[in-house]
């Protein structure tokens, strides 16, 4: 399918022809040819007007935190609501056999085949921060197509939520009742980045899930103090990350974490922190494909193919510095 046609259906495309021209795009944004590449540019920049209006909302989460279902269970809430979801969910690629599982699918069994709700698993391909690279443009794809919540999840491990809160409007992390100390709650920066914490499975352990509850309110409130002691907790006009409890399994509490989403977005819109956030990510998108195609192209210019496996060699054999390695090979690039 040429472009134009990939978005005359993805834009006016009856239900199920809008599906095959969704999946079919983002296959194609997911390309590395440079032909599709191209293409690819060709069917975003038609794209652009029909996007912006969906609200991104990213989730992330330990393995087993119950991410899944919890989306499940919202999806079809919201559905029930009149919205429209599209679920990009990210799964590990093996660092082995360069595959992935992309099972999350499975594991939605009802919100997989309603007619308003759309999900697309990729593969993370070794991408820093477990979100695959393309996932900024396949939400794009949704948008166009009339999805008006978007949600991302992504890959529970190491610093991939830093790569979903700088790609969606709000921020998800999840947490079981008994995750750990006072400590575990603020490791690696993960907790400062959170605009809501939720503690799901709170039904099996109410008790822990209270205890957890008080001791992440606590650390968020000395994050939001810290360096910004103007943010104080009673001003109502900046948003103050909020911890509540659910059980997504048993569906409980999925309304008061929608009401929490509605209250964020209605806050952030009113002072401009909405709009602001997004073209921040924009431009930090920019860059982020800037160097991309940088590295792409450094390595395959002839110049540098030529010397790589030479200077890789003596780098391995310690008989040339990295950094001397690294500016040498820069210089043939130029």
């Amino acid at each position: 399918m040429t472009p134009s046609v990939l978005l005359d259906g993805i834009v006016h495309g009856d239900p199920a022809g809008q599906r095959r021209a969704m999946a079919k795009a983002i296959t194609l944004l997911e390309s590395t040819r440079a032909d599709h590449r191209a293409q690819g540019d060709e069917l975003l920049t038609a794209l652009l007007p029909h996007t912006g209006k969906a609200f991104r909302l990213g989730i992330s989460g330990v393995p087993g935190v119950g991410k899944s279902t919890f989306i499940e269970a919202l999806g079809l809430y919201l559905i029930d609501k009149g919205h429209r979801v599209a679920v990009l969910t990210v799964d590990p690629s093996s660092t082995v056999s360069g595959g992935s599982i992309l099972g999350d699918k499975t594991r939605m069994e009802k919100l997989s085949v309603h007619e308003q709700a759309y999900i697309r698993p990729s593969p993370s391909s070794g991408t820093l921060g477990g979100v695959a690279e393309k996932t900024r443009e396949a939400m794009l794809v949704c948008e166009a197509a009339g999805y008006d919540i978007v949600i991302v999840e992504t890959v529970g491990v190491g610093q991939s939520e830093t790569a979903v809160s700088g790609m969606t409007d709000m921020f998800v992390l999840m947490q079981l009742p008994n995750a750990g100390d006072d400590l575990q709650a603020i490791k690696k920066g993960v907790m400062e980045l959170a605009d809501l914490v939720v503690i799901n499975k709170a039904d099996l352990d109410p008790d822990a899930a209270t205890h957890a509850r008080a001791q992440i309110t606590s650390s968020l409130r000395l994050l939001g103090l810290h360096g910004h002691p103007e943010h104080a907790h009673h001003d109502e006009r900046i948003w103050h990350p909020q911890v509540i409890q659910l059980s997504a399994l048993l569906g409980r509490g999925v309304d008061a974490f929608w009401a929490e989403v509605s209250r964020f977005r209605a806050l952030q819109a009113g002072n401009g922190q909405l709009a602001a956030r997004r073209q921040q990510q924009a431009r930090a998108w920019m860059w982020e494909r800037i160097d991309a195609g940088l590295k792409q192209r450094f390595r395959a210019h002839p110049k540098v193919r030529a010397a790589l496996d030479n200077a890789t060699q003596r780098v391995l054999a310690g008989t040339l510095p990295a950094s001397t390695a690294a500016r040498q090979l820069l210089d043939l690039f130029d």
